[in-house]
């Protein structure tokens, strides 16, 4: 029998292993990685005092942080070189891993609290977050359902409802973590992929007001989600109490000014502002950085979120509409998270414990981050080549022209 081995171990055509070499959409992969890099930038200054005083070493942080990027990068390669029709088959499967880590996260002896939350599975020096991989698994079962099922979505009650059945439990185990902030984004993203997916205004509208109903009703429910409520809306009436925490981080950008104080000079990070290096790093970019560094910032994150989404347009107009979706979702997943966190950090929202993606300190936040990175480009590279889906039949010769790139 002659086998031959170059074909089996030759792997599926990707981004990465073409007979052209390497065929990214370069401006979505150098927005992320300029976030990436001032990301490793801040966690540095942001966590030196800390990581001093809680290790001796003032870089203890960066190095852990640094081992998450290298992990990162990891992840996003391989994500890349996964067809995306693999994705899809395995989104009932994706759904069950989702809902097996949120039971497991708060399960005695299985999740781990930190500040009075269960929200990581311990494993050894590492804590893995399953709602950051939940959120992301979500939006893959969906954009499954929005394809198979998408005339009775546009059409009928019942084909807008039955995500639900799946979406309301899977919050409801957030929020006995309790983790509020993702569960709005999840629900934000799944009710996004839902109206591009063509339900109808008026089932649409009718979903945002029962969710601000039952944000209302939720904020209502305990105490301390009042609290911060109240403190959001008047800080400085307990500003060494309740609204210390925003009281400092609006401090920082106020001592940052326009140029701000230089890389490394902050005061605040001098325990003065708690969680300065996870979910306030932006309040330190934007005491040493300025408003100028800040504007810079919010502006590379608002061309990597609308990359993110033109990513979804291009896949939609090439008639693969799971990738499409698969794009919309975690587009919106950042675009939420970044809202979120950005509002928190200057005050406009109540406080969340949300990072802030490709920035904060958090292994889990960082390495879901570069795997939905690796799930934009591979999607790009399919629709821009139509050869990326398995089924399809592949010679050298589709490999041996240049790219035509036209965006």
């Amino acid at each position: 029998m002659n086998l031959n081995l170059r074909n089996i171990i030759k792997p599926y055509p990707s981004p990465i292993i073409t007979g052209r070499g390497i065929d990214l959409d370069f401006p979505m992969l150098a927005g992320c990685l300029a976030l990436l890099g001032l990301g490793l930038v801040m966690i540095t200054s942001a966590s030196s005092e800390v990581a001093a005083v809680q290790s001796g070493n003032t870089l203890y942080m960066m190095i852990r942080h640094l081992v998450y990027l290298v992990i990162g990068i990891g992840a996003c390669i391989v994500t890349m070189m996964i067809p995306i029709a693999t994705w899809q088959r395995l989104g009932w499967l994706m759904l069950i891993g989702a809902f097996g880590l949120l039971v497991m996260v708060i399960l005695p002896g299985i999740g781990r609290e930190v500040n009075g939350s269960m929200r990581w599975i311990g494993f050894g020096a590492f804590n893995v977050q399953p709602s950051e991989i939940a959120k992301v698994f979500v939006v893959i079962y969906l954009a499954g359902y929005l394809v198979r099922r998408q005339k009775e979505v546009r059409e009928s009650w019942m084909g807008f409802f039955k995500p639900f059945i799946v979406l309301l439990p899977m919050a409801g185990l957030l929020l006995m973590e309790p983790d509020f902030g993702a569960t709005v984004v999840m629900m934000g993203a799944a009710a996004a992929m839902l109206f591009l997916g063509g339900v109808g205004l008026f089932r649409f509208t009718l979903m945002v007001v029962l969710a601000v109903a039952a944000v209302t009703i939720l904020v209502q429910a305990q105490p301390y989600r009042m609290a911060r409520l109240i403190t959001f809306t008047d800080p400085w009436s307990d500003q060494f109490g309740s609204g210390y925490q925003l009281t400092q981080a609006l401090i920082a950008f106020g001592r940052g000014e326009w140029l701000g104080v230089g890389l490394g000079n902050s005061v605040q990070k001098q325990f003065y502002l708690p969680e300065a290096h996870t979910d306030f790093v932006f309040s330190v970019l934007a005491e040493e950085l300025g408003v100028v560094g800040s504007l810079c910032t919010v502006a590379l994150f608002v061309f990597v979120c609308v990359r993110g989404m033109y990513i979804g347009l291009w896949a939609e107009k090439a008639k693969q509409y799971f990738a499409a979706y698969v794009a919309y979702g975690l587009s919106f997943l950042w675009i939420g998270q970044f809202l979120i966190n950005i509002g928190v950090n200057v005050g406009l929202l109540p406080t969340k414990g949300l990072t802030l993606p490709f920035l904060s300190y958090g292994g889990s936040s960082l390495v879901i981050c570069c795997a939905c990175l690796g799930l934009l480009l591979r999607i790009e590279w399919e629709s821009r080549t139509h050869l990326g889906s398995e089924e399809m039949e592949f010679s050298e010769s589709d490999f041996a022209e240049e790219p035509t790139h036209g965006r």
